[in-house]
């Protein structure tokens, strides 16, 4: 009889195989790389742009003077205080204020109406068609008539933003609850549960995955109409700012406020995909 004097193999051994290690670095460079990837060919183009001398430096300045915009609207310069008086997280901030203000009430009372709606078929057909009429309307078409009624201070915008971010959660709040399983609520009728009962245990968990895309939605089209809501009476603020210096051509502050409200939103949507894979991770599973 032979005995093998190999070594026996190291089953304790915690590396993973390389296969799984080159996936797992393969996508960490996708989801790192290709984003900073994309940036540095969009700067690059726009220098060109800016380099080229097609168009006037007001109109494409170059990406080394909206820097310097940038950093002389976020610190005091020459006994200048950022802009108009205030710096960029300044302005930022009481921006997020009223978005965050009027999302919440937008996207409340809409979460609410599609609930009734997607439950109720009278209520559906009573509503339905001003929310479709309210969700047709540019926020411009009745901002103004908000400023006469409301005045130019907070109320008017975070109406605004309020009925910008309405319907989209109510829409999609209606169409996830209609789309609710009719054997999962029949299963709970015949266990005994109440309307109340289905609604909160059935209806609701059903409907909260369609509900989170109506919310993001709403947080989006409320950030993009933060512009006209501070049209008046908008600084401090971003959009205030963005306003104020397109009267005065003063193109590398525009852009550093459209920069400022692009990347925060993008930092608010992911905060938004991160709670909801916490908060419905059953999501695509089932």
């Amino acid at each position: 009889m032979s005995v093998s004097l190999d070594a026996p193999p190291d089953v304790t051994d915690p590396s993973p195989p390389p296969a799984p290690r080159r996936r797992r670095l393969r996508l960490a460079a996708h989801r790192v790389g290709l984003p900073l990837l994309s940036l540095a060919l969009f700067l690059g183009l726009w220098q060109i742009a800016a380099a080229s001398g097609t168009w006037n430096e007001t109109f494409v300045p170059y990406p080394s003077t909206v820097w310097k915009a940038f950093v002389d609207f976020s610190t005091t310069h020459d006994g200048v205080r950022g802009y108009q008086g205030y710096l960029l997280w300044e302005h930022l901030y009481m921006t997020l204020r009223r978005v965050a203000i009027g999302v919440v009430i937008g996207v409340v009372l809409g979460v609410l109406l599609g609930l009734a709606m997607g439950t109720v078929s009278w209520i559906r057909s009573l509503l339905e068609p001003w929310l479709t009429f309210l969700r047709a309307l540019p926020p411009l078409a009745y901002f103004f008539l908000l400023v006469i009624w409301l005045g130019i201070d907070e109320a008017p915008k975070i109406t605004l933003l309020a009925l910008a971010a309405l319907p989209p959660a109510a829409v999609a709040t209606t169409a996830a609850v209609l789309a609710t399983p009719v054997t999962l609520v029949e299963a709970a009728r015949a266990l005994g549960a109440s309307r109340v009962q289905v609604i909160r245990d059935v209806v609701a968990p059903s409907a909260l995955p369609e509900t989170f895309t109506g919310i993001r939605l709403s947080v989006g089209i409320a950030y993009s109409s933060v512009v006209a809501a501070e049209l008046f009476n908008g600084i401090p603020g971003i959009g205030g700012a963005v306003k104020d210096a397109s009267n005065y051509n003063n193109t590398p502050v525009v852009l550093v406020g459209i920069f400022a409200i692009g990347f925060s939103g993008l930092v608010i949507d992911g905060l938004l995909r991160a709670l909801e894979r916490r908060v419905v991770p059953w999501r695509g599973k089932a």
